[in-house]
């Protein structure tokens, strides 16, 4: 009798569903504006030491002053988009203008490296700016948590901004111009890895969520795909 007991048991165990594991929580963390030197360095040090990966939207023209810095982005494993060659507002751009400002830049991305996508100085695009990317096959990667880190120097601030507002499938974004900047970045990085985050690159969250990013079309966050 006994015997039978715990053979029922073990069907019974058996029989019992399993329960779905919880879906990861992934967040993408985005810079602009850079490369600009010691900061970036500083930023890829701490990013690697944590092993957490980001997407740089880079000027042309720093791009070409700093084609070194450029290349460790690259292959250190970070996505880089593209922020224009001048850092000139494009709303007011015909399309011929921002397509050379664009593929300007594009001439200037480490061998390999192709630029998934685009996001305009300040945020600002009008049609000929989404027209011009769909022709290059680029998206405009915006972003849904802003802490504005590029008007203080208050690190603790920016963090609680963030933490504040994060959520899954958020693109967060920064500046790798200042030192408390990217204290403040890699404050985050800490606090949402304990918290479960997972910090992967525009490309690897909208690849995640089960979306194809559509050329032209703007994506200020990537949400779980129905």
């Amino acid at each position: 009798m006994k015997r039978i007991f715990i053979l029922l048991l073990c069907l019974c165990v058996m029989l019992i569903p399993v329960r779905a594991a919880t879906s990861e929580k992934l967040v993408a963390l985005t810079f602009d504006d850079g490369p600009s030197g010691r900061y970036t360095r500083k930023l890829l040090e701490g990013l690697e030491e944590r092993n957490a990966k980001a997407t740089f939207f880079l000027c042309g023209y720093r791009m070409e002053q700093d084609r070194s810095l450029t290349q460790r982005i690259f292959q250190e494993g970070h996505e880089i988009g593209l922020h224009g060659y001048s850092h000139k507002p494009m709303q007011n751009m015909c399309q011929p203008d921002v397509l050379q400002e664009l593929k300007k830049s594009v001439s200037l991305l480490p061998e390999g490296c192709e630029a998934v996508f685009l996001r305009c100085p300040g945020g600002t695009c009008s049609r000929c700016t989404c027209q011009a990317a769909a022709a290059l096959g680029l998206s405009l990667a915006y972003w849904s948590v802003d802490p504005r880190d590029w008007a203080t120097d208050n690190a603790d601030a920016i963090e609680k901004e963030v933490l504040n507002h994060v959520q899954d499938g958020d693109i967060i974004l920064m500046h790798d111009m200042s030192g408390s900047s990217v204290e403040a970045a890699l404050m985050i990085v800490d606090e949402l890895l304990e918290e479960g985050f997972r910090f992967v690159t525009v490309s690897q969250l909208a690849a995640h969520k089960g979306i194809t990013p559509v050329p032209g079309t703007i994506y200020p966050r990537f949400s779980q795909k129905n």
